[in-house]
């Protein structure tokens, strides 16, 4: 069980949840003077706000906190998430339903995030009593993985290379009982991944593939690739020093596809799981790759290079190969791969691309529930020819800068067979403010929606 989670109730401080409407009837029926409290504060039941309402004796009695009201144009399923940096210590419980008991409890767990590694942290020592019928077990998954993601793109890159990436992905594994292997350096040429080792070899930290296996082989195959870029500096097309603070981040795709594995084997759904990572570093060096340098690529297609900071896809190109030979029921592959995704849908709003209709509706409804949103964009065949080259198969990074998110996804889908049933989503993996339960700094997105996607299909 999550560490914020108490299983007694007996004694815990009821949490009343109150919109505007409902703020008088909620005040009426507390106590005369925990009303007349409530009253005199001027508390309206706005949502966020939170007051704390005193017993007779002075001690707290109860905790009033303002949420949307029910018929709102928009209203956020992870209010509560707020509440755990705003409660003094003690065990609290929802003493009416907020509106998804689910959605608020795992916003609670979300929301005693911090990041302490590097920074002694307060503890909030705050706990809730869940309610009846609200699964424990689940939430805690789902946290526990979240906590794993936040954690992962949170650490800087000094401390967060390819080979610690690593680490972690094999702790995972031996967690589970997964079998896990890693190719490294060179052995990515003798291998056939011509492009993981272009990208990561100007690093003196070697590249590698991770992968992880796990589950009946009679199972369904589910593959998930990260992309495991530990930092971007954009290689000889530099970044500007702006556009590499946060390229950290860049695993962000590899986190939260750990994360997702992670739920999955603790859930022990009945797939036979595969986990591929890249895990570079794009850097700078005299040996670093080149523009308009052409290299082979697993599946024998050459690819030239239109920009060195279109690295991602590279990566992530070998990978998606490899994971087609084992002819998998279902490809998912997550990564942080176009500032042009940012553009159009902003930071809170991954799109998401896929060829199978039935698959895009079931991805749009599970992210709905799980307020984990994801937006479909179009595979738009049209833009293909964007990526043709005079000298090669295709180039990797097409001049113009149109529908940079599509034609990245439309680079990757030259590398996945069309009979193959495939979901790509171009995260971004950050909170850039502060919101309830979703803290600044590094983001589970897409992993949460898909769980429980595969938990319908394959639980």
């Amino acid at each position: 069980m999550h560490p914020v989670f108490d299983a007694s109730s007996d004694s815990a401080i009821p949490i009343i949840f109150v919109s505007k409407s409902t703020c008088e009837a909620a005040i009426g029926a507390l106590p005369p003077t925990a009303a007349q409290f409530v009253r005199a504060s001027g508390f309206k039941g706005k949502p966020g706000d939170c007051l704390l309402a005193p017993a007779d004796d002075g001690s707290l009695a109860q905790v009033l906190f303002g949420i949307e009201e029910p018929d709102a144009t928009w209203r956020d399923p992870f209010r509560a998430g707020q509440l755990p940096k705003l409660l003094p210590p003690g065990t609290y419980r929802f003493a009416n339903t907020p509106h998804d008991a689910r959605l608020a409890a795992l916003a609670f767990a979300l929301g005693s995030y911090s990041f302490s590694r590097y920074r002694k942290a307060e503890p909030a020592n705050v706990k809730l009593a869940l309610a009846d019928g609200v699964d424990g077990a689940e939430i805690s998954r789902i946290a526990d993985a979240v906590t794993l993601a936040r954690d992962l793109i949170n650490t800087p890159s000094n401390d967060m290379g390819p080979e610690e990436l690593a680490t972690t992905a094999k702790a995972v594994a031996a967690r589970y009982g997964a079998a896990f292997s890693c190719i490294v350096g060179d052995d990515l040429l003798t291998q056939n991944f011509p492009l993981i080792h272009a990208v990561g070899r100007a690093s003196p930290r070697a590249p590698r593939l991770i992968d992880i296996a796990w589950g009946e082989p009679s199972h369904p195959k589910v593959t998930l690739v990260g992309k495991g870029v530990c930092f971007d500096t954009g290689g000889l097309d530099l970044k500007p020093s702006s556009g590499m603070l946060l390229m950290k981040k860049d695993m962000g795709g590899a986190a939260n596809v750990l994360a997702l594995a992670q739920m999955i084997m603790d859930a022990k759904l009945k797939v036979r799981l595969r986990v591929l990572i890249p895990a570079v570093e794009n850097s700078v060096a005299g040996n670093a790759f080149r523009p308009l340098d052409i290299y082979p690529s697993r599946k024998g297609e050459t690819v030239e290079i239109g920009n060195t900071d279109a690295e991602g896809r590279l990566v992530l190109a070998d990978a998606l190969t490899l994971a087609g030979e084992d002819k998998p029921d279902l490809l998912i592959d997550l990564g942080t791969l176009t500032g042009a995704a940012r553009v159009a849908l902003g930071p809170d709003l991954p799109p998401f691309y896929t060829r199978d209709d039935k698959l895009a509706g079931d991805v749009a409804r599970h992210a709905a529930a799980e307020n984990d949103p994801l937006w479909r964009l179009p595979l738009w065949p049209p833009y293909d020819r964007w990526l043709d080259s005079k000298t090669a198969d295709l180039n990797n990074a097409p001049s113009g800068g149109f529908a940079g998110s599509i034609t990245c996804a439309l680079f990757l889908g030259r590398f996945v067979e069309s009979s193959t049933p495939w979901l790509h989503v171009d995260i971004f993996g950050w909170t850039p403010a502060a919101r309830p339960a979703r803290p600044e700094g590094g983001e589970c997105q897409a992993a949460r929606a898909i769980y429980k996607l595969l938990v319908e299909r394959y639980g």
